[in-house]
C-alpha cells in the first residue's frame, strides 16, 4: 500500500548552498549566498545547510563561511547547519554559534581515503575530538554515514557495518543520524530494507535520508523511505550538487521536485513551492548555467495553459 491513509508530514533540508555550491566551477559572491538563505529561510524548510568550515585551500567556495554565517538573517522556525572536518572547523563554527554541527564519515573506507583523506577509525578518532569540544554548549550534532548505499570501489555496505558506524557515533553522543547515498547507488528496496532495520534498531533516533539522483532512483528511493517509516530529507535547490569522488555522479534530489511530489501525494512538507520555485528560477543566473530541476522547466502539475483550437479548413 502506497502511504497511510492518516496525515503525515515530511521534513525537508535544503543543502544546495553547501553541497551544491562547494562543486561549482566559479566561486558564488557572498553576497548572493546570504541572500539566497534569507530568501529560503522564509518557505518553510526545517532546516538550511549553510556551509562548512572547511580549510579554503580544501575547497576554496566556501572560503567565505564565517562571512555567510554571521550575515544571514537567521528565522526562529529554522535550523541552520554546518559541516565540519575537524577541530579548527569545530572551533569556527562554535564562533559563529551554529544551530547543528554535520560530522560525515563514508562507510566505504577507500571513499572515505579518497574524500577526506582518513581511515574510518581515524575519522572516528576525530569526531570523538570535536564532540568533546561540542559537549555542553547546546549545539547539535548529526552523524552522515555516507556511501550507505553503496561505495564506487567496495560496492554494496552489509547493514551490520551501518549500524554498527551509527552505534560509534550516538555512543559519542550524536543527537541524529543521516543515511546518504553519496554516489547514487541506492535502489528503492534496498533503501526500504535498510531503513526499516535502522528505525527497528534505533527507535527514538532522529534519521534523516540524503539521496542523489544520479541514476534517475532519487525521488523512487524517497517513496521507498517513507514507507517504511522515514520522515526528513535533504534535498537540494534546483538538483545541483554531487561527490567530486564518485565516477559519473550528478546532483542531489532537488527540493522543489521533492515538494511537488510529496505535496502531490497528499504528503504536507510544510514548504511553499511557489516560493522555493521563484528561488529556484533564480539559481541559473547566479551560477552562470542551468540545473537539472524539472518542475522549474515543466510547470506544477495543476499549472494549466490556454487551448488554442486549430483552424477548420473550409
Amino acid at each position: 500500500m502506497l502511504f497511510s491513509k492518516s496525515p503525515m508530514r515530511v521534513s525537508i533540508q535544503d543543502v544546495a548552498v553547501r553541497d551544491g555550491f562547494q562543486s561549482e566551477s566559479v566561486f558564488v559572491p557572498t553576497e548572493d549566498k546570504i541572500r539566497l538563505i534569507d530568501r529560503l529561510s522564509r518557505t518553510g524548510l526545517a532546516k538550511i545547510e549553510v556551509t562548512s568550515f572547511v580549510s579554503p585551500k580544501a575547497i576554496p567556495n566556501l572560503r567565505d563561511a564565517e562571512q555567510v554565517m554571521r550575515g544571514i538573517t537567521r528565522a526562529a522556525d529554522v535550523a541552520y547547519v554546518c559541516l565540519v572536518p575537524n577541530e579548527r572547523g569545530c572551533e569556527r563554527a562554535l564562533a559563529c554559534e551554529v544551530d547543528e554541527i554535520n560530522l560525515i564519515m563514508s562507510i566505504g573506507e577507500r571513499h572515505n581515503l579518497a574524500n577526506i583523506r582518513m581511515s574510518c577509525e581515524q575519522s572516528l578518532e576525530q569526531f570523538r575530538r570535536v564532540m568533546a569540544m561540542v559537549r555542553g554548549t547546546g549545539v547539535r550534532v548529526n552523524g552522515t554515514i555516507a556511501t550507505a548505499f553503496g561505495c564506487p570501489f567496495d560496492g554494496d555496505q552489509a547493514p551490520s557495518k551501518i549500524l554498527r558506524a551509527a552505534t560509534h557515533d550516538l555512543d559519542m553522543g550524536m543527537h541524529s543520524v543521516t543515511l546518504a547515498d553519496t554516489t547514487g547507488m541506492a535502489a528503492p528496496r534496498q533503501v526500504g530494507e535498510l531503513v526499516q532495520i535502522f528505525l527497528q534498531t534505533f527507535p527514538e533516533v532522529p534519521l534523516t535520508l540524503h539521496f542523489h539522483n544520479t541514476r534517475g532512483m532519487g525521488l523512487a528511493n524517497v517513496i521507498a523511505a517513507i514507507e517504511a517509516g522515514a520522515r526528513s530529507f535533504d534535498a537540494s535547490l534546483g538538483g545541483i550538487g554531487g561527490c567530486p569522488f564518485a565516477p559519473g555522479a550528478t546532483g542531489n534530489i532537488c527540493t522543489e521536485d521533492l515538494v511537488h511530489m510529496l505535496e502531490s501525494c497528499g504528503i504536507s512538507t510544510g514548504v511553499d513551492l511557489d516560493r522555493l520555485l521563484a528561488i529556484a528560477k533564480d539559481l541559473p543566473r547566479v551560477l552562470g548555467h542551468d540545473v537539472p530541476g524539472q518542475v522549474l522547466k515543466a510547470g506544477k502539475r495543476t499549472d494549466l495553459h490556454p487551448h488554442h483550437t486549430p483552424l477548420q479548413l473550409a
